[in-house]
């Protein structure tokens, strides 16, 4: 990407607020960048699978949905909400075979692009970017562990209480107006659902109880907690600190 380009200056501020690419110098981002080309998808996009093994992506704005569905049944579950910073498809980076998921676009998508090999490249040639890389790994790492564990253990409220929780905003209002939830607050309860593996139906009732019991407020678009502490105890966990990133 060229320094006059007018994604230019939007494409290096979300770089260098992304985990992974945070504490890279100034001129090893415009390096970086310079394999970089611009792109924007409607949404309801489709990328297929295949196109993350010739092609590495960074989101600079908008949300991806990366899921597995059952063809059989048509049946989906979310395995990844990404949104800006995020890139995809690190399995695809790390293994050069195709990965059997499906990435669609849930807002208009604002993407950098480069090709694998030069994102392999990066890994080899600057300890930087590798740096960063290996916890960004192990935090998705960590995610799909305990969603595992969640799909294993816990009932369909617990789940959804867990989900809505980790989407806190620390930085909102608070008790006052209630807690701001981020990246999942207008998602329809049917992409909720999958994110939680269960179906529409069920997650829609139990949003109505936890509005009921004035634990949450919610309406098309708008989704605030009022009662953390008692969304914490449906989410059988203690509520020490709320996560601060946005």
């Amino acid at each position: 990407m060229r320094r006059d380009s007018p994604y230019y200056i939007p494409s290096i501020r979300a770089l260098q607020s992304a985990s992974l690419f945070r504490g890279v110098d100034e001129e090893m981002m415009e390096e970086i960048l310079s394999h970089f080309v611009p792109m924007t998808l409607p949404k309801k996009s489709v990328i297929a699978s295949w196109q993350t093994v010739e092609s590495f992506f960074v989101i600079i704005g908008g949300r991806v949905k990366v899921s597995r569905i059952d063809p059989e049944t048509g049946r989906e579950y979310t395995v990844f909400l990404l949104s800006r910073g995020d890139a995809f498809d690190v399995i695809s980076l790390l293994e050069g075979k195709e990965h059997d998921v499906t990435i669609e676009a849930v807002d208009e998508l604002q993407l950098l692009k480069t090709s694998m090999k030069t994102a392999r490249d990066w890994l080899d040639r600057h300890p930087e970017f590798n740096k960063n890389f290996l916890p960004y790994l192990g935090k998705k790492m960590h995610a799909l562990e305990d969603a595992a564990a969640d799909l294993a253990l816990l009932d369909t409220t617990t789940r959804l209480a867990r989900l809505i929780l980790h989407h806190v905003d620390a930085k909102s209002d608070g008790p006052k107006e209630g807690y701001a939830v981020r990246l999942i607050d207008d998602l329809s309860h049917e992409t909720m659902a999958q994110m939680i593996g269960s179906v529409r139906k069920v997650v829609n009732l139990d949003i109505q109880k936890l509005k009921k019991e004035n634990i949450i407020e919610a309406s098309r678009g708008k989704l605030l907690v009022k009662d953390l502490q008692a969304l914490a105890q449906k989410a059988k966990t203690v509520l020490t600190t709320l996560k601060k990133d946005a």
